[in-house]
């Protein structure tokens, strides 16, 4: 039996797909074979030999340490695109709120009191202060097209908006779900001069922290809104406050609350509430469990955040998964350890990702537990594991 280690509450969901029969799944787990987390902050804890993977119920990474993962053998997953759905239809709520000064009234309305008018009165004297545009016939700029993008895009044709897509890596898969109506935008410069609405939906990476800065807001439309449902670290908090202070830029609508955008004018925050629904929970401790259900019993890696994906179906075989370096000579060491005990490879797979790869080798005969030692103490192996049919 399998040990599996919660760091969080999980929905229990995850029960028909890990049967108690096979896993042992509790918060107090000593020496797990798997961990499954959502928020809990990871680095700083302390990595078992036991450990083979860590099933993230989420897209978000920051808090498990990859590399680190990664050079103790351990395979980190997470759940791409299972809230997909719950984000584009906070989005949809981001864009009414940037329109039509929803907040604003539902404030005002608070403090109506009966006085010398009626209640009735002040409604139609203050309605005026809160007049907004239709989203109808504007422009929405859709930067990024992954699972979250792809649903925002197609759902702002769905609202008569014209939609401009910019995603230079776009999958084929989405490219194909991808409405027809959508404009293929050549530049992130065209999203951004010829937008109404401006939506983020990319991975905040070294190389586009503060993509939305002083310089790209110029080029912005005054009249423009921003939403940011993807990460805060996307846009400079400092240069959108002095833009909306100065009105150039009429909006900015986030789902990632800083100290410095409390009170300011024209923000609208929402508590991180993007995959914060019952069923985008249940479809990202789904999604995980399949994913680590399919590593431990078959070596099968999909969604794996730190070592490349690799889809296997069950052994038929005797099963040997070596995680490795990706530097030249592996395969050649690995191969001849096998062949010097007399077994024949009868599949081969190899896959690579950065720093880390991945061989997977069918062989005819059950290896002895001496050719296991001696792959492992290959100076370029992280972890061997032996799975049998």
């Amino acid at each position: 039996m399998m040990n599996i280690q919660k760091l969080n509450s999980i929905s229990p969901v995850y029960h028909g797909i890990l049967p108690d029969t096979e896993y042992n799944v509790n918060y107090e787990v000593e020496n797990p074979d798997a961990i499954m987390v959502r928020s809990a902050d990871m680095h700083d804890m302390p990595i078992n030999d036991n450990l083979l993977c860590v099933g993230r119920a989420g897209a978000g990474v920051n808090n498990i340490p990859l590399d680190k993962m990664a050079e103790h053998g351990v395979v980190v997953f997470n759940s791409p695109g299972a809230n997909a759905n719950a984000v584009k239809e906070l989005v949809l709520a981001g864009l009414l709120l940037a329109s039509r000064k929803i907040s604003d009234g539902i404030e005002w309305c608070k403090g109506l009191v009966p006085g010398e008018q009626s209640v009735e009165k002040q409604v139609e004297a203050g309605k005026k202060m809160f007049i907004g545009p239709e989203l109808e016939g504007k422009t929405l700029g859709v930067i990024g097209l992954g699972a979250i993008g792809l649903k925002v895009a197609n759902a702002g044709v769905a609202l008569g908006m014209n939609v401009l897509g910019y995603d230079p890596y776009i999958s084929v898969d989405n490219a194909w779900r991808l409405s027809r109506s959508v404009t293929h935008a050549m530049s992130l410069d065209e999203v951004i001069e010829k937008s109404d609405y401006i939506t983020l939906h990319v991975p905040l990476l070294d190389s586009n922290r503060n993509m939305i800065d002083a310089a790209a807001i110029a080029r912005m439309k005054n009249s423009a809104a921003l939403l940011n449902f993807a990460r805060g670290g996307l846009v400079n908090v400092a240069d959108v406050k002095h833009a909306l202070e100065q009105g150039q830029l009429r909006v900015y609508v986030t789902d990632f609350p800083e100290e410095a955008l409390i009170g300011a004018r024209n923000v609208i925050l929402t508590p991180h509430l993007g995959a914060s629904t019952p069923e985008s929970e249940d479809n990202c401790v789904r999604m995980v469990a399949r994913q680590m259900d399919d590593f431990l019993k078959y070596g099968s890696i999909v969604n794996s955040v730190n070592y490349p994906n690799c889809r296997l179906e069950k052994p038929v075989m005797p099963r040997i998964t070596v995680l490795h370096k990706n530097v030249p000579n592996v395969i050649g060491a690995i191969t001849q350890i096998i062949s010097g005990e007399g077994l024949n490879i009868e599949n081969m797979v190899n896959q690579s990702r950065g720093a880390y790869a991945y061989t997977v080798l069918d062989v005819d005969s059950r290896p002895s537990a001496q050719t296991l030692e001696k792959l492992r103490a290959l100076e370029t192996v992280y972890r061997t594991r032996l799975l049998m049919p």
